[in-house]
């Protein structure tokens, strides 16, 4: 492997590493809470589906890519890169409107009664499940298109142009116009839903800063308290997480279009766009993992839970 292969395979096999286990353990808490409580919490619920789609994105793009990059070859005939391209541009998809619905329902959630929002807390909320269930239909309906040219291997092995090339798996389009179509497909439809989580970020800044000028304005030593309130908390990870997607999403698209001004795009440029484009799924959980306690204190329970089964595989006279 050249010095090139080595840091690709690297980078992605780190994303591999910190995404998989990281998302399987906050699906794996939200799955205790439900069965110990018989209820999610409505973010809960936008949350586990957060993460499963993030596990989907990881296993359908990450995996590959660093299989690929440690030399592996013909991982997929041509019904399994239709596939493994459907699963990564659905959930990837997903991963984008859930988290512009995570951003939504807290802003909702938030926002003062006497404002036109506070008027979708109890239909939200409600209506949650129906949403999500919407939300996977369309995004299915906006991954169908670029599957139908999806191939394992080139005629002569010759990247022609208008190709999205992964190495392990080839879209080569037919001409300019339908390359173009589908990449703007995807690129309007994320941009909508990146467009109302920023909206929706902005606002609960705001509340959050009029809350806290409020509060100190009334008690300057309630602020401490104030400020680990869990809506607080809980707002201030949502933001996180848009802006973290914001700066990934913008790395990507203008990668992107920076590729319709070429006929062949550079391996390099495709491995960067990828990266990036994969990189929410390793972060997302992080944050999740940091910021709700929920999931922490399940976390904190399975590893004490685990430690006395460890030692005793190590140590059996124990």
């Amino acid at each position: 492997m050249d010095t090139r292969s080595i840091i690709k395979a690297s980078a992605f096999l780190i994303l591999t590493l910190i995404s998989t286990p990281s998302n399987i353990a906050i699906c794996c808490a939200f799955l205790d809470m439900l069965l110990t409580d018989g209820k999610l919490m409505a973010t809960d619920v936008i949350l586990f589906h957060l993460a499963l789609v993030n596990l989907m994105v990881a296993l359908s793009r990450s995996v590959p890519q660093t299989l690929t990059a440690f030399g592996c070859t013909n991982l997929f005939d041509d019904l399994g890169c239709k596939v493994i391209f459907f699963c990564f541009r659905l959930f990837r998809g997903l991963s984008i409107s859930l988290t512009c619905l995570l951003s939504v329902y807290q802003a909702v959630i938030i926002s003062p009664a006497i404002t036109k929002l506070a008027v979708l807390k109890t239909g939200l909320s409600k209506g949650l499940v129906p949403l999500i269930i919407f939300l996977y239909a369309f995004c299915s309906a906006t991954c169908v298109y670029p599957i139908l040219f999806a191939v394992s291997k080139l005629i002569n092995n010759t990247v022609p142009p208008y190709t999205y090339n992964l190495e392990y798996c080839f879209i080569p389009y037919p001409d300019a116009t339908s390359y173009v179509s589908a990449g703007l497909i995807n690129f309007f439809r994320d941009f909508v839903f990146i467009l109302v989580m920023a909206m929706m970020s902005i606002y609960i800044l705001i509340l959050l800063y009029q809350h806290g000028k409020k509060v100190k304005s009334i008690r300057s030593s309630d602020r401490g308290n104030s400020e680990a309130r869990p809506e607080t908390k809980a707002s201030r990870a949502v933001v996180t997480l848009v802006i973290l997607y914001v700066i990934f999403f913008g790395v990507d698209n203008i990668i992107w279009l920076y590729s319709l001004s070429v006929l062949r795009v550079a391996t390099l440029i495709n491995d960067i766009r990828v990266f990036f484009a994969t990189l929410y799924t390793s972060v997302c959980p992080v944050v999740v993992i940091a910021t709700n306690p929920k999931v922490k204190m399940k976390l904190k329970r399975f590893s004490l839970k685990r430690l006395p089964q460890l030692v005793k595989t190590i140590n059996p006279a124990m």
